[in-house]
């Protein structure tokens, strides 16, 4: 039998000096004493060869099939060895008629091991009862389980192993990767015939469709999309399970003995073999990388291990593009590639065409499909192209497939697929430039059925990065960071398929306001083109919302979009961010917010523009990133934008004032008197900075502990309008309650996300919180609110020492510890006309807003508001203060001052 060879393997392990060694041993001890002995020595022999191997790896980072190899091969010697051992020196009276053949199966019977892999043994005899062979097998077990070699293994005679290879798929599918390992050849070339003979024939279509649906059932566990940022890359889609899984189909069906017998039995072409060969090899190095570096069997990429893969395999800085980022677009290029092979290839069998050669399929393809009056086939309700030539002949025609494919809702034929792969690099600057293809392309990105997926399908099959090549750029991209959840193309075409919806009617109970206002849009398709390009800039050395405009200037035209609308997204792109960061880190109760950013919106088609565009954006980010908070800051947002615009709300102060007092009697309802005896201790500011339904409950609160004579009230409910809890602190005011507060929250496992200081006129602290738990949710549960309200009432009573507690407290995302995040302080002094604007980004640490505010108690100022956005790793908190006196800062000795000592708490703990 033709055993595994790799490059100079003595050096990995010379077999015969260790047999040698171990024969002494047992000459000096004897075969049962000598094996704790044996034992050393085999550990020893397996830790140097594994040493020799990554030290191979480390000079060649990404020969993954070398590596691979050299590890099966290592265990391959290991194990003969020890078979030998155990059959000449502790089992040596053999009964005459016993055999035992050892098969690798699985993973090891590929030769695809990484450092850690399990080792999967296939243990066989003629018959069932052997108790010779029993006692090998099971002496060989200890051996390896003491070297501490996580063993797969069964133990089958013939009869039994054709029987439940029958029966179980996994079986199945690991004798099919069956290799001789040692033992009797003559048993194994018998166990091998008779799999082929007894098990395969008559099972292949079952075994095809149950791998389809075991592939299926995979990536919809692993999340169902290539383009995760914390990839599997053995069970992830695209990852190296569906490599073998192309594999085994070929094996099952045609017996190929090695990958490059697909292109021989027609299921790959030449250069699809080499492409499957180069991304398998990169997925297998990364895997080894991983093992490694975890010193286990670790499959998956988590963003701490990221960063230290890309360094092992040499990848290097470039502007606008970190070492860990360009690792990380590759990894995802050739995941992508995988994509395409087996996608594909499967997709032959799971409509039961299983050709030998993709002429062939085209063939049947002509003589089974139904023609139609455009010149394209349909077969079984996919269009397909008529013959091998048809996009050679008209490169446009790369277009008008997907075209039609989206305007009629139908699939484009896996063996078309196949040939627009091959054909893509057609797309050129002729084809970019053609009118036809550019008003094909603007047909699919706004079209009313499906663009989402058919501008996917346009993506894998390269399509879509050739006829757009800025879109080519962020193929595949990933952002380092634990905020996107997506690479940037996958995050971008989302955010289309969400903008359909919306328009489709699909989500109006998640975005009413987004679902009223898209229809009524002056230029629709605007907003399809901005939705396409608002990222399109990203890994650019720039701000990418600058170079995102620069890149729409010259691309719409193009598309065919006149000036108007040019200018109208080149406007969108640049401004994309305008919406979130004004909803989300500015007082939009302060007048100078909504002013300004009016200022910059100026008309409301851009207003109605830039809401759809905002929400789908930020919907598109990754699951859990959308809630109702950040709904409801946008919608208030916006109208109160649009009202700007009307002119509303330019009546006075006291109006408005009068007005919202007006209709917070209303909410009040019988508690309606109490607007008669204390609606008086709250001035303006407080009017005009709460929601009508927060004031409806303040004042009975603040009325009931006047009534009572409670020093100190504390409520805490759950707020459905923004999906978080209102907690409510009325007592007497002193320095330091903001920050006592925002720590005795987080001690009970709150975030604060929004805050509200306010003091009547009778020297009352009335201070509004609004909290969620650190996935984003509200806390609802009574004894969830119960915690929260007793955790404060014991830190303002002096009963808990915050800063120990607090400094004990895990960060709730520990993976935030593989990002560095720089601190940074910005002061704005023209976002208020009342109140100097403080924004601190920082990493997102335990307790970071009860460290702010504490500097900001020390340093003697006042806090009207703070406003907490959550970025993945990164925090940024915004809080609306002035000094003592109630005005600006001004002196900039003294923000210096200020941002050193807010730098010094975002960045260093707290000490105990």
């Amino acid at each position: 039998m033709k055993q595994l060879q790799i490059p100079n393997g003595r050096k990995v392990l010379d077999r015969q000096p260790l047999v040698d060694q171990l024969t002494a041993l047992v000459a000096q001890h004897g075969a049962v004493g000598a094996r704790p002995q044996i034992v050393a020595l085999l550990r020893d022999a397996l830790a140097a060869g594994r040493a020799e191997l990554a030290q191979r790896l480390t000079e060649r980072p990404s020969a993954g099939h070398e590596i691979t190899r050299g590890h099966a091969w290592l265990i391959d010697q290991l194990i003969r060895v020890l078979h030998d051992h155990v059959i000449a020196d502790l089992y040596p009276d053999r009964p005459a008629g016993e055999r035992l053949t050892l098969i690798a199966v699985g993973g090891y019977g590929r030769a695809e091991m990484a450092p850690h892999s399990d080792v999967d043994l296939a243990c066989i005899t003629p018959v069932a009862k052997a108790p010779w062979s029993e006692q090998v097998i099971e002496a060989l077990l200890y051996y390896l389980w003491d070297l501490g070699l996580k063993v797969g293994h069964s133990s089958r005679c013939l009869d039994e192993m054709v029987r439940m290879a029958r029966a179980d798929l996994t079986i199945r599918t690991a004798l099919l990767e069956g290799r001789y390992l040692w033992g009797d050849e003559e048993l194994y070339a018998e166990a091998s015939r008779r799999f082929w003979a007894e098990v395969v024939p008559g099972s292949e279509t079952r075994f095809v469709s149950e791998k389809l649906a075991e592939r299926a059932a995979r990536h919809r566990r692993m999340g169902d999309t290539r383009y995760v940022v914390e990839p599997n890359v053995k069970d992830g889609k695209g990852g190296l399970r569906d490599l073998q899984t192309l594999y085994w189909i070929g094996k099952y069906l045609h017996r190929v003995d090695r990958g490059a017998d697909l292109v021989e039995a027609g299921l790959l072409s030449t250069a699809e073999y080499r492409s499957f060969r180069r991304a398998e090899s990169f997925l297998l190095a990364v895997r080894c990388h991983l093992h490694t570096i975890t010193r286990r069997a670790e499959d998956r990429l988590t963003f701490d291990l990221q960063r230290e893969v890309a360094a092992r395999m040499r990848f290097a800085e470039r502007p606008g593009k970190s070492s860990v980022e360009r690792f990380m677009q590759f990894y995802f290029l050739q995941v992508r590639l995988v994509g395409h092979l087996t996608g594909v290839f499967l997709a032959h069998f799971d409509e039961g065409t299983a050709p030998r050669r993709p002429s062939r399929l085209l063939q049947a393809l002509r003589r089974d499909g139904r023609p139609r009056a455009d010149g394209y086939t349909l077969v079984n309700g996919r269009i397909a192209a008529p013959d091998d030539e048809w996009f050679r002949a008209d490169p446009v025609r790369l277009l008008e497939i997907y075209r039609i494919a989206e305007a009629e809702g139908l699939e484009v034929h896996p063996a078309t697929t196949r040939l627009i792969l091959r054909d893509a690099t057609l797309i050129r600057g002729e084809v970019r430039r053609d009118p036809r293809a550019n008003a094909l392309f603007l047909d699919v990105l706004a079209g009313r059925n499906d663009p989402e997926t058919v501008l996917r399908w346009m993506n894998e099959a390269g399509v879509f990065g050739r006829f757009v090549p800025d879109f080519g750029r962020v193929g595949a991209q990933m952002q380092f960071d634990m905020y996107h959840h997506y690479t940037v193309d996958e995050h971008t075409i989302r955010a289309i398929g969400l903008l359909s919806r919306i328009e489709k009617g699909e989500l109006v109970e998640d975005h009413p306001l987004a679902s009223q206002l898209i229809g009524r849009l002056t230029h629709r398709r605007v907003l399809y083109v901005a939705t396409l390009l608002h990222d399109i800039a990203k890994g650019r050395d720039g701000d990418h919302s600058i170079l995102g405009a620069e890149v729409a200037l010259r691309l719409c035209p193009r598309l065919g979009l006149d000036e108007v609308e040019t200018q109208l997204v080149s406007w969108l792109v640049l401004h994309h961010l305008l919406m979130s960061h004004t909803a989300f880190k500015r007082d939009l109760t302060d007048p100078k917010t909504i002013t300004d950013f009016v200022g910059v919106v100026q008309d409301a088609e851009r207003l109605r523009q830039l809401m759809v565009l905002t929400v789908v954006d930020i919907r598109a980010v990754g699951p859990g990133v959308w809630n109702s908070w950040k709904r409801q800051l946008l919608g208030d947002l916006y109208t109160l934008a649009e009202e700007r615009m009307r002119g509303a709300p330019g009546k006075p102060g006291g109006q408005r004032v009068a007005a919202k007092q007006a209709r917070v009697t209303d909410l009040l309802g019988a508690d309606a008197h109490v607007m008669a005896e204390i609606g008086d201790r709250f001035d303006d500011n407080y009017w005009i900075a709460e929601p009508e339904d927060i004031i409806a409950l303040n004042l009975p609160h603040y009325a009931e502990a006047k009534r009572l004579q409670h020093p100190l009230s504390i409520h805490a409910h759950y707020y459905p309008a923004r999906g978080a809890t209102l907690v409510t602190v009325i007592g007497d005011d002193h320095p330091g309650l903001f920050f006592r507060i925002a720590g005795a929250i987080h001690l009970a496992g709150g975030n604060v996300i929004d805050a509200r200081i306010h003091t009547s006129r009778m020297g009352k602290a009335v201070d509004n919180f609004l909290v969620q738990d650190p996935l984003g949710q509200p806390f609802r549960e009574s004894y969830q609110l119960d915690r929260l309200e007793n955790a404060i009432r014991d830190a303002l009573a002096g009963r808990i020492d915050l800063l120990p507690q607090l400094a004990r407290r895990p960060l709730a995302r520990p993976r935030a510890d593989s990002f560095h995040v720089h601190p940074q302080v910005f002061w704005d002094h023209q976002a208020s006309d009342r109140f100097t604007v403080l924004e601190v980004s920082a990493a997102d640490r335990p307790a970071l807003l009860n460290r702010l505010a504490r500097v900001l108690f020390e340093e003697m100022l006042m806090v009207n508001s703070a406003h907490i956005t959550h970025y993945g790793e990164r925090a940024v908190d915004t809080f609306y203060i002035t000094d003592l006196t109630g005005a600006k800062l001004t002196s900039s000795e003294r923000l210096s001052r200020i941002e050193a000592a807010l730098l010094a708490a975002a960045g260093q703990p707290v000490p105990a």
